[in-house]
């Protein structure tokens, strides 16, 4: 990777792939929460939520240890992805997969984005966000194979979920 006049330090740039990544773990663990807030006992959720639990918690460790500040808009992934996820979990089972797909789709992707650049700024990072690309496929996957695409208003949904998401992430970065 070339760096350009202009262009964000190694440092800079870190601190921005910490904190989004920081706040996707965080507002995917307030998802999860609303899910499971109607959908209480489904071991599918729960076994992803935990993953994310352990996602989250590899990261405030990251921005601790670095002295990175968190996302400033915290509450907003707190109370946004609560309701994301109580919301479409209310409307069917099948809404809270479709809801999952679209989110993971987003972050599986985010991540593909992420491990050349760390391989040039912090290849000691690479495994780790391998792994957790990884673990957000399989609930990608997961929730497909549990009838995602059968939810009402599929596409409208699996649309607004997944560039809500990409949006998210974008504001994330730097904010």
């Amino acid at each position: 990777m070339t760096y350009l006049p202009g262009d964000k330090s190694k440092s800079e740039r870190l601190s921005e792939i910490l904190r989004v990544n920081h706040a996707g773990e965080y507002g995917a663990k307030h998802i999860y929460r609303g899910q499971l807030s109607v959908l209480l006992g489904n071991s599918k959720i729960e076994h992803m939520a935990k993953q994310e639990e352990e996602h989250l918690e590899f990261f405030e460790n990251e921005l601790l240890k670095r002295h990175i500040r968190p996302s400033l808009l915290s509450p907003l992934w707190n109370i946004g992805g609560f309701m994301l996820g109580k919301i479409t979990a209310k409307m069917s089972v099948e809404a809270a997969m479709l809801c999952t797909e679209a989110v993971e789709a987003a972050i599986t992707e985010h991540y593909n984005n992420q491990i050349e650049e760390l391989r040039e700024i912090e290849p000691e990072l690479v495994d780790t966000i391998q792994k957790f690309r990884d673990d957000e496929l399989e609930h990608h996957d997961e929730a497909i194979r549990s009838g995602s695409k059968t939810a009402p208003a599929y596409s409208l949904l699996y649309k607004l979920i997944n560039t809500t998401s990409k949006i998210a992430i974008k504001i994330a970065e730097k904010i």
